[in-house]
């Protein structure tokens, strides 16, 4: 009776359930790197570019001007395909967030796009490939699991603070651990704002701008390092107040 109890889960079979699901994971994973294909195939990659973006600055206003709600739902669309999928882009799209809505409201919507995005990476890697890591290295993983779900919202707004970690690592590396999506989510939300309102602000003087390095400053990356290590402030306070057992 158990052993037919354990075969059958609501009247449907275990392998069933377990080939639906694997299934599910195959299609997943086709439909991204389907999109992921097209998009270098198609070189989709030239209309995300400084020099595209001032080429057709003008149309991108005038669009926006004369549609502006459609404007909006394509951007955030737009950057929750580049941030969910690892796509060349972001800063671009940044930019133009910035020049066409201005530099609080483009930081907004860039936020908006971003946010989901990551959230449906961290999700996607969560269902992919958490199973088979905790099935392979779940013995050595454990300490480590365990003290990154305890201070997760500050590690993560570390991650985000500081630009030198790459936003699609940090998804997919965070979907692999035990933090829940909640804090995920409001880490990653209130750690790229600042980011995203330097690029923002800097899409409001398009015209002045020749690379991208000349907002990437070393005195802007020095900044955001000390944003970081600020939110670790929480942590090390904690090691140092701990009563020893």
């Amino acid at each position: 009776m158990i052993r037919d109890h354990i075969a059958m889960s609501n009247g449907i079979p275990v392998t069933q359930t377990a080939n639906k699901t694997n299934m599910g994971k195959v299609v997943l994973a086709a439909i991204a790197v389907s999109v992921i294909a097209a998009f270098f195939y198609l070189d989709l990659g030239r209309y995300l570019s400084l020099e595209a973006l001032k080429q057709h600055r003008d149309q991108l206003v005038l669009f926006t001007e004369t549609h502006y709600a459609a404007s909006i739902l394509l951007f955030i669309l737009a950057y929750i395909v580049v941030a969910g999928l690892a796509l060349p882009g972001a800063v671009i799209l940044t930019l133009a967030g910035g020049f066409l809505f201005g530099s609080v409201v483009g930081t907004f919507f860039v936020n908006l796009g971003a946010t989901t995005g990551a959230v449906l990476a961290f999700l996607a890697s969560r269902y992919l490939l958490h199973d088979v890591v905790e099935q392979k290295f779940g013995k050595w993983l454990g300490p480590f699991q365990e003290g990154f779900a305890k201070n997760a919202f500050s590690y993560l707004l570390t991650l985000r603070l500081i630009p030198l970690f790459p936003f699609f690592v940090v998804n997919l590396v965070s979907g692999l651990t035990r933090v829940s999506i909640g804090t995920y989510a409001a880490a990653t939300a209130i750690g790229i704002i600042p980011g995203s309102f330097v690029y923002a602000y800097a899409g409001r003087q398009l015209g002045s701008i020749n690379t991208l390095k000349e907002i990437a400053s070393p005195n802007v990356i020095g900044a955001f390092v000390l944003l970081g290590l600020f939110a670790l402030i929480p942590i090390v306070y904690k090691k140092f107040t701990a009563k020893p057992a």
